[in-house]
């Protein structure tokens, strides 16, 4: 069975396919479990593949990737015009394999973990973790007060800057092989010019000049 694009729609745990060979003829509309994503892009020939960028399409993307397939990330605003009934996960898909193959399409870059966890740090914001069904019960969380985020949540207020591991095998950083901390708050120069470390912006703050020219106060 040729397949040249798939159109992918996530969600937590059953994801959508809509799947098109080079004829643009459809060749696959099913569902997965997260169980079987990786096993079902195991067993295509190198394609294309377009999802909708969120906090959990960059892991996808990766994995994805990793299997040999060209992965595209789109703005799900951009997506959105190429939806031709309801909403449904099936009309989401069919959508996302339509808008992927637009030549003037925009994308978004796949991050990397590094790069997602210095996102967060920088949004104050842990995002879920991605694969996830049942929590192992051999693991004392709560008497190692470690919580597993399922849903997008806040950094816990401190005095302190905020610090994130990024763990490529388990829970709890004990095997973290990254740790970053949030960027100082840059004081502000006298030069009237604001320079943000985290995102290297300069931006301009108000500096109030007053003069006095010809009986006229200019402020």
């Amino acid at each position: 069975m040729e397949i040249t694009t798939v159109g992918l729609d996530l969600a937590k745990n059953v994801f959508q396919v809509h799947a098109i060979n080079g004829a643009s003829e459809v060749v696959v509309k099913k569902t997965l479990r997260r169980s079987q994503m990786r096993r079902f892009f195991e067993q295509l020939d190198p394609c294309l593949v377009g999802i909708e960028a969120c906090g959990t399409s960059h892991y996808w993307a990766r994995e994805i990737t990793s299997l040999g397939h060209e992965v595209r990330l789109m703005p799900p605003a951009y997506v959105k015009p190429y939806v031709k009934r309801g909403k449904t996960d099936a009309g989401d898909a069919e959508a996302i394999c339509e808008a992927v193959r637009r030549p003037t399409m925009r994308f978004v870059a796949i991050k990397s973990p590094d790069q997602q966890a210095a996102l967060a740090l920088h949004h104050r914001t842990i995002p879920p973790q991605p694969r996830l069904d049942i929590l192992n019960p051999a693991i004392p969380f709560a008497e190692l007060n470690v919580e597993v985020v399922t849903t997008t949540t806040a950094f816990p207020t401190s005095a302190g800057p905020a610090i994130a591991a990024v763990n490529g095998f388990g829970h709890s950083g004990t095997n973290a092989h990254v740790i970053l901390t949030q960027a100082p708050q840059p004081a502000l120069p006298a030069t009237g010019v604001c320079c943000d470390l985290v995102s290297s912006r300069v931006e301009p703050w108000p500096c109030l000049v007053s003069k006095r020219s010809e009986g006229r106060e200019i402020a």
